[in-house]
């Protein structure tokens, strides 16, 4: 009788497990999308009659492979197409899958003052560690590496212009100056050498898209991160949890920012929660850009987002725009150009900002992004529609489902 028990339970594994499962992806809208979409890898697993984390193969509807990613929170991850009102259908099966693209990546480093920088195929960011904060250097902001390849950039940007640092600086010593000029034209990530470049300021500022609590109207802007975790690496997904040295706020002396940041294949836009600990009164919360020049017709204000047109760190020579902006599905209180005693200080404007009022640090989501004249969005407008297609997807996710079949 045991050996019976055991013949069966054997055969349900083995049936259990040679399941067909299938995830469904559908579209209600009639708009095309493209989007990395999430299933709960638990459920996707128990599906399968295998143990959590176990290798997998997923194919689309032509039975090509395509990448796939588990995250931190237990979630896979599939770049999905899906026609308007139409559905995608992927197989999973077990199985060694092939080695993916990677489109998404991003690390810290400690050789460029700990900077933490990522990267999607359309554009880069980073945000300043403490190693430059021990050099007093104010960076407050995140920064938008602009870039016109799906390839990844950052680490070459960074092997290049930090592996020809002490040669530049031994030409100069030298007098050599005109030789130390040409090699950093040709080597420095502030220049475009085809694929794009740094050129976006951010200084003391949000730069393009960092939060900051405020009291009496003025922005209280955490310096550089201090502590970080990379909870996600690619292929399809980045996600970073960085926290912040203490920062005294009216009364609070030991008020804690902490974010999690996330940026997508395929993305414009980055998913940020930030949260507070320390606070014992209510204060608003504000999230935006800094604005650089003052172009009421390179500035977008409505109840939900906040774009701007930047100018770049020299308008008149690089002749294109960084495109930025942050956008609140959530909700926001209210947006506003904000110019504060900081702002004047600093020779800018001011801010776009969105604004939530009365909180007491629990946790806010919303989503900062850009994009460059000179790769997908080429105008303004393009970027206004980018965003309000993005804050679209968002408020009307594709429903995406498990389905088993014997």
């Amino acid at each position: 009788m045991k050996l019976l028990n055991i013949i069966a339970l054997s055969m349900f594994a083995a049936s259990a497990g040679a399941q067909n499962v299938k995830i469904i992806v559908n579209n209600d809208e009639k708009v095309q999308r493209q989007e990395v979409v999430e299933v709960s890898a638990q459920q996707l697993y128990e599906k399968l009659g295998i143990s959590y984390g176990s290798p997998v193969i997923v194919k689309n509807a032509l039975g090509q492979q395509v990448g796939y990613q588990l995250t931190h929170d237990s979630l896979l991850l599939v770049d999905a197409s899906v026609r308007p009102c139409g559905k995608a259908e992927f197989t999973v099966e077990k199985g060694t899958p092939r080695e993916p693209k990677v489109f998404v990546t991003g690390r810290q480093y400690p050789e460029r003052v700990d900077d933490i920088a990522w990267e999607n195929d359309r554009t880069a960011y980073r945000i300043y560690g403490p190693a430059l904060q021990r050099n007093k250097e104010r960076a407050f902001g995140v920064d938008v590496w602009v870039k016109n390849t799906p390839d990844l950039e950052v680490e070459k940007r960074y092997n290049t212009e930090l592996s020809n640092h002490h040669a530049i600086e031994k030409l100069k010593k030298e007098g050599k100056t005109q030789e130390a000029l040409d090699m950093e034209e040709a080597t420095t990530y502030h220049f475009d050498h085809g694929y794009g470049l740094d050129c976006y300021k951010v200084g003391p500022t949000l730069g393009g898209g960092a939060p900051a609590l405020m009291d009496n109207g003025q922005l209280v802007l955490p310096y550089c991160y201090k502590d970080y975790q990379i909870l996600d690496n690619g292929p399809l997904r980045f996600t970073v949890r960085v926290d912040y040295n203490p920062t005294a706020i009216g009364k609070d002396k030991n008020v804690v920012e902490h974010r999690i940041i996330s940026l997508d294949k395929g993305s414009n836009y980055n998913r940020c929660t930030v949260w507070y600990d320390g606070l014992t009164q209510k204060r608003d919360l504000a999230a935006g850009v800094v604005v650089h020049l003052e172009d009421l017709e390179n500035i977008v204000l409505t109840s939900n987002m906040a774009l701007y047109a930047d100018p770049t760190d020299n308008p008149t020579k690089h002749n294109f725009q960084i495109y930025v902006g942050v956008i609140f599905p959530e909700g926001i209180d209210y947006t506003r150009f904000l110019s504060t005693d900081q702002d004047i200080q600093n020779g800018n404007p001011g801010h776009l900002v969105g604004v939530k009022e009365n909180t007491l640090g629990q946790p806010f989501t919303y989503y900062f992004g850009s994009a460059w004249s000179k790769n997908d969005v080429r105008t303004f407008d393009e970027w206004k529609l980018r965003s309000e297609q993005t804050l679209d997807a968002l408020h009307a996710p594709m429903n995406v489902t498990i389905s088993v079949e014997q």
